[in-house]
């Protein structure tokens, strides 16, 4: 199960980079500078988000067939590659940001974060990842703590540290991961 948990946090953590999740913590922490309850806000809705998206890539696992689960699994890995190449733009997210503001920083973020984070590259990797490896727990825990290792350092440290690092770099890294796990599983499957 540990191989679940890493493989969950490396690859939800690369994902996340230059997300618009990331883009809207960057938000977040600009307008109310109150980091603790931002964080702990983030928290919460990743738990509960990828704590449902682990849930359902296990049921997946009941309905439908090991061949045919393996292959929209590794189909769905490789798509995801693709997608990372794609750069994550975060539309004019101040309107949002006013009308749940009344909620508080806490209020506001979750809501905010838990609606972003709704068919994101990362809510729909943990669907994956928890129907690869048959472990609700681990992914939950792993996707979160991706999460939380990108967005942590963009609420405490904003625009500074985000314009330093090579965001497409990082996007390449995490599509290679994503696509190299897609293809082991059908190798491991049809030749071991």
């Amino acid at each position: 199960m540990l191989n679940a948990f890493l493989i969950s946090l490396v690859v939800v953590a690369l994902s996340e980079m230059g997300d618009k999740t990331q883009l809207l913590a960057l938000l977040l922490a600009a307008r109310f500078r109150k980091p603790i309850p931002i964080l702990f806000a983030i928290l919460i809705a990743t738990l509960v988000n990828h704590g449902v998206s682990a849930v359902l890539g296990q049921w997946i696992t009941t309905v439908l067939s090991p061949t045919v689960l393996l292959w929209i699994v590794s189909l769905g890995f490789i798509a995801m590659a693709g997608w990372m190449l794609i750069p994550d733009e975060l539309d004019d997210e101040s309107e949002s940001i006013n009308k749940w503001q009344k909620y508080g920083v806490f209020g506001a973020t979750f809501v905010l974060f838990f609606l972003a984070e709704i068919g994101d590259k990362t809510q729909i990797a943990t669907v994956a990842l928890a129907a690869r490896f048959d472990s609700i727990g681990w992914v939950t825990l792993g996707t979160t703590l991706g999460i939380m290792l990108v967005n942590a350092p963009a609420v405490f440290i904003g625009n500074k540290l985000a314009d330093k690092l090579p965001i497409s770099l990082i996007h390449k890294i995490g599509a290679a991961i994503f696509f190299i796990i897609g293809v082991a599983a059908l190798v491991q499957h049809y030749f071991f």
